[in-house]
């Protein structure tokens, strides 16, 4: 194509009018791109989707334990939530000292098997002791002051 008919070929907006096989073509380039990006994304460990759903189901969970201990008759038990927070409540990115205490109030009530699973988990923890070397140790240690704090209180 010259340059006279690519002028030519430039709409009033400013886009280019294409005929249907280019914009077939063109589409079809754009879904191959957006494929391989997320084949990359996927090999680095880097999925969108599931940054958010975990940004979001963290939300979710410490907003549940803040009606808990603030607005308890707002509240409603949602194991989803309730496992979430036994899952994560090691972590000190995700669960802060301020929410670990006002958890501590919370897994104090537990019932049934979530008790003794828990209660394990944290024994698990406390007899860890430096058997694999993790990168963080600050973090390790934090994370084993919890799990003491849980078996003392289970």
């Amino acid at each position: 194509m010259d340059t006279s008919q690519q002028q030519g070929a430039i709409g009033s907006d400013g886009e280019k009018d294409l005929s249907p096989e280019e914009k077939r073509v063109l589409e079809r380039k754009m879904k191959i791109l957006i494929q391989e990006e997320k084949k990359r994304l996927w090999e680095e460990g880097k999925s969108i989707k599931v940054k958010i759903q975990s940004n979001i189901a963290e939300k979710k969970a410490l907003d549940y334990l803040a009606c808990w201990s603030e607005r308890r008759e707002e509240w409603k038990f949602h194991k989803t939530r309730q496992i979430w927070l036994l899952q994560h409540m090691y972590d000190t990115t995700k669960v802060t000292d301020d929410h670990f205490k006002v958890l501590l109030a919370y897994i104090e009530g537990l019932c049934g098997s979530q008790r003794g699973i828990t209660l394990q988990k944290a024994e698990a923890i406390v007899r860890w002791e430096g058997q694999g070397e993790e990168e963080d140790t600050a973090d390790a240690e934090k994370k084993k002051q919890r799990a003491k704090q849980v078996v003392q209180l289970l």
